[in-house]
């Protein structure tokens, strides 16, 4: 814990961290369609300051390799996006931020536009569920919860 503490500190110092806080999937474990016939895939990323255009991927395969020897050895090909790349790729990435720019309490309530639901759109049939939407992007998966939740209610714009 006093690692990823530190790690995350030295963030918002804006410094980047020698030994990362490392998230990790692989999702081809539950969904074969996700690699090449008889591999793997794994995704990662750790935090940055906002607007980075430092390439952590050597950082990040560090701590993996920590964490599980050997892993190094297991890679055959790589993709690396930094924060620049990821807001030159979507503009919604504010400053490279996956879940679209700062999220304090006044968003947590009025992303991504201040309406009595966050859900609805100017068309009444489209309804939005992503990070842009409350809880946000931290709480995997809850947002599409609370938009079906919001559209079985029924209309409330």
């Amino acid at each position: 814990m006093s690692e990823i503490a530190a790690s995350e500190r030295e963030v918002t110092e804006g410094k980047h961290p020698e030994r990362p806080f490392v998230l990790v999937a692989q999702s081809s474990l539950f969904d074969p369609a996700r690699a090449p016939a008889g591999g793997h895939t794994a995704w990662a990323y750790c935090h940055v300051p906002n607007g980075s255009s430092t390439d952590m991927a050597g950082r990040i395969e560090a701590q993996l390799e920590r964490f599980a020897p050997g892993f190094r050895d297991c890679v055959q090909a790589r993709s690396v996006m930094t924060p620049v790349d990821l807001a030159s790729y979507n503009a919604n990435y504010i400053g490279g931020d996956i879940n679209g720019g700062v999220q304090d309490l006044r968003q947590l309530f009025t992303r991504p536009v201040a309406r009595a639901n966050p859900y609805s759109t100017p068309h009444e049939q489209i309804y939005l569920c992503s990070a842009s939407t409350p809880p946000g992007g931290g709480v995997h998966g809850m947002c599409g919860f609370f938009c079906a939740r919001s559209i079985l209610r029924g209309p409330l714009r």
